[in-house]
């Protein structure tokens, strides 16, 4: 009880109302009036305290987050907050929980924090939020991209959780999604119902917008259950042209999708997508 109390006064004295502040940090164009050995807890902000010269009684560090745009100035301040009580756990929500996670990574030693914000993270993600995750996903530094080194996928400002989440948005397509859709038989694929078409026509619009590798991987994953390797390849086929309007526009690429026969397991067949460069026309010149 006694912990409690003074964990609470640290939190609206300390953090709220910054009573005897030693150190003001201006981020966001915000500042806060805070206290160096509660900041200390961050090995981020222990860092810029040692690094930044002190004038007079109070110390001023500045912290630049023009290149973390995942970091808005809520997320920041809970992130902060927990530094002094971890009762900034309860204003975390699914509208500002990644930024959360990203804050806390950045700050680094909130384990908890970011643990709490990363699972609020992976609950959110639905059928009204997936085209949100998805930009979110695509814009994430890509293990497949060869221009990318492997320590820049591990100095992303969400750190360990950068690989967790895009796996937690492809499982959600190729899973969670067909399962809530009901779209995981052939009946149901090619169902005339109106609600076959339905829950299906939502499953095309929701692909048409995925990243090509995440689109290939999901259509080629023996865990994508839709019904058929016909019907799998009946929906690529169909994803792929929703694509050449949107994605795919402008990237001098061409989606393709093929059924190969017996390249599946037990003589099966296995659906492949590929994509190739267009070729550029060739101009004959007069002499």
């Amino acid at each position: 009880m006694h912990n409690e109390e003074i964990v609470h006064h640290l939190y609206h004295a300390g953090f709220q109302t910054g009573n005897y502040a030693d150190t003001i940090l201006h981020v966001h164009q915000n500042s806060y009036r805070l206290h160096a050995i509660i900041l200390s807890r961050s090995p981020l902000l222990a860092h810029l305290m040692s690094t930044s010269p002190q004038t007079g009684g109070q110390r001023v560090i500045f912290l630049q987050l023009d290149h973390e745009p995942e970091v808005t100035q809520e997320a920041f301040a809970i992130a902060l907050g927990y530094l002094y009580s971890s009762v900034s756990i309860s204003l975390i929500r699914p509208g500002n929980a990644r930024g959360v996670l990203a804050a806390g990574c950045l700050l680094g030693g909130m384990e908890d924090l970011c643990g709490y914000a990363y699972e609020t993270c992976r609950r959110s993600i639905s059928v009204e939020t997936i085209t949100e995750w998805l930009g979110f996903v695509d814009s994430l530094p890509s293990s497949s991209d060869e221009s990318i080194a492997p320590q820049q996928l591990l100095t992303s400002v969400f750190a360990q959780y950068t690989a967790k989440l895009r796996e937690d948005v492809f499982h959600f397509l190729v899973v969670t999604l067909p399962n809530t859709l009901q779209v995981h038989s052939a009946a149901v694929s090619e169902s005339g119902t109106s609600q076959g078409h339905t829950s299906r026509d939502t499953l095309l619009q929701i692909f048409s917008r995925v990243p090509f590798d995440m689109f290939k991987a999901a259509v080629e994953s023996p865990t994508f259950q839709i019904g058929s390797d016909q019907c799998r390849f009946k929906f690529a086929k169909d994803v792929i042209e929703l694509r050449k309007g949107g994605i795919s526009r402008g990237h001098g690429a061409e989606e393709t999708v093929v059924l190969a026969f017996g390249g599946g397991h037990m003589g099966g067949s296995t659906v492949h997508v590929t994509r190739k460069m267009r070729k550029r026309p060739l101009w004959k010149v007069n002499s």
